[in-house]
């Protein structure tokens, strides 16, 4: 593994929060921004506190993930043959408190793992429809990502 620590074509982009004394506006995505693609679908995905939802690939898909409730673990693994950082593990806490868009190119691994003491809400708006024949699925404990899910101290 590779020591860098960001993944060749992952883009992280600082989210705009308007807040007032009636609550705040969370800014996500927009059509203009020159990271967006096109728009296929948005969903959420919810994660328990300690529960994981990894890994998964996809073929032509790419994610726009934020995380407007709770908090992630949010981690990435570089698998492609052709890209300077094959075998590059990168880790991003988003939530609250590091409000962020990720975006995920097509081909790279990723995964989250709920990090707070409640449900976190990790929003995903794609720039195709999903299709079941372009994504793939490992085991999060799997051992051709080197990666350990546990907390790590220090």
């Amino acid at each position: 593994m590779k020591k860098q620590t960001t993944i060749d074509g992952v883009i992280v982009t600082p989210l705009r929060q308007i807040p007032d004394e009636r609550g705040k506006i969370m800014h996500m995505l927009r059509s203009d921004a020159p990271h967006f693609k096109g728009f296929g679908e948005v969903y959420f995905s919810c994660v328990h506190p300690g529960a994981i939802k990894a890994w998964h690939i996809h073929s032509e898909m790419t994610l726009n993930y934020a995380v407007p409730w709770g908090m992630i673990k949010f981690v990435l693994y570089d698998d492609r043959e052709d890209s300077p950082t094959k075998g590059v593990i990168q880790e991003l806490f988003l939530g609250e408190s590091n409000y962020a868009l990720v975006t995920v190119p097509p081909g790279v691994w990723n995964g989250f793992k709920g990090i707070a003491d409640k449900m976190a809400i990790v929003a995903n708006c794609t720039d195709i429809a999903h299709r079941p024949d372009e994504i793939s699925r490992m085991d999060p404990f799997t051992d051709r990502i080197p990666y350990n899910w546990e907390l790590k101290h220090g």
